[in-house]
């Protein structure tokens, strides 16, 4: 018969809806389906995952650079007939909840992220074989927070400048100025996304205007302080994952005759709330098509 329905669901451990590694990751897997249903396998998955891919052009040829890597990896078999592959089990008719529960390994791994060329994914798939035709799948993804205070690939790294999203920023320059005009200092906020596979790397930056100063007057000497207000969009500062790493920077810019400008290294703190924000579960429901 018919599966008309797959979901899987995943309960909260926190009122931020946020894992960590060392949690439980539990939950229940549904199933309904319009009559009794040969089963082969049913089977719940988690997977942590970060990946890598881009297309280069060199010449005439164009290459693709991948690299893969998992951060933990279990199943959990909820039906598995004996005879491995004649549908010997059978799900009767109506709606069935199957509850699953695993350990998230208690090893540094880096939070969820979605880059440029780039991904960090933590996921729950499960998979419902009927036959080697006839297979359904759901995977839904859940939010993943590392329990590291500054997530970085050694201790050595410096912080000059550490803030969480929400937190405000003061921004003080010391500017001797001996053109004939006014200026405005302009403050940017620069990304930079760096992505590696097969001994190669690639790039992506992102400069956004963070705000404008007070004019500063011609052939002067003045001390400005700017408070600016991190976005809460940004996704926290990290450097623990071998293929790819996320780093700011505060640009201050005078547009004068020579433009002047100096970078500041600048280290968003976790704490992000896109992870707080689960995507909505995907449920899927299966339809006869006619003929």
């Amino acid at each position: 018969m018919t599966v008309r329905h797959l979901s899987v669901d995943y309960n909260k451990v926190n009122e931020r809806g946020v894992f960590s590694p060392g949690d439980t990751l539990s939950g229940r897997v549904t199933v309904v389906t319009s009559g009794e249903t040969k089963v082969q396998c049913f089977l719940v998955k988690a997977k942590g995952k970060a990946k890598v891919k881009w297309h280069e052009q060199d010449g005439r040829a164009e290459g693709m650079h991948v690299d893969r890597r998992k951060y933990f990896y279990f199943e959990h078999i909820i039906i598995q007939d004996k005879n491995k592959g004649d549908g010997s089990e059978v799900i009767r008719s109506g709606r069935h909840a199957y509850p699953f529960t695993f350990v998230i390994p208690n090893t540094d791994m880096p939070s969820s992220y979605e880059g440029k060329w780039g991904k960090i994914t933590y996921s729950l798939k499960a998979q419902l074989t009927q036959s080697i035709w006839l297979v359904h799948k759901t995977k839904t993804r859940f939010p993943f927070l590392t329990k590291s205070e500054f997530p970085f690939a050694s201790k050595s790294e410096m912080i000059i400048i550490g803030l969480k999203v929400w937190n405000r920023l003061a921004s003080v320059c010391e500017c001797v100025f001996f053109f004939s005009r006014v200026l405005t200092p302009k403050f940017y906020l620069c990304e930079k996304q760096t992505f590696a596979a097969d001994s190669k790397r690639i790039v992506h930056t992102n400069e956004t205007l963070f705000g404008t100063g007070d004019p500063i007057a011609a052939q002067t000497c003045q001390t400005k302080t700017k408070v600016l207000s991190i976005p809460t969009q940004l996704h926290p500062t990290f450097f623990n994952c071998c293929m790819m790493k996320l780093e700011y920077r505060l640009k201050v810019v005078l547009d004068g005759p020579r433009d002047s400008e100096i970078k500041l290294p600048l280290v968003i703190l976790q704490d992000s709330p896109q992870l707080h924000t689960q995507k909505p579960k995907r449920s899927i429901w299966f339809h006869n098509l006619p003929g």
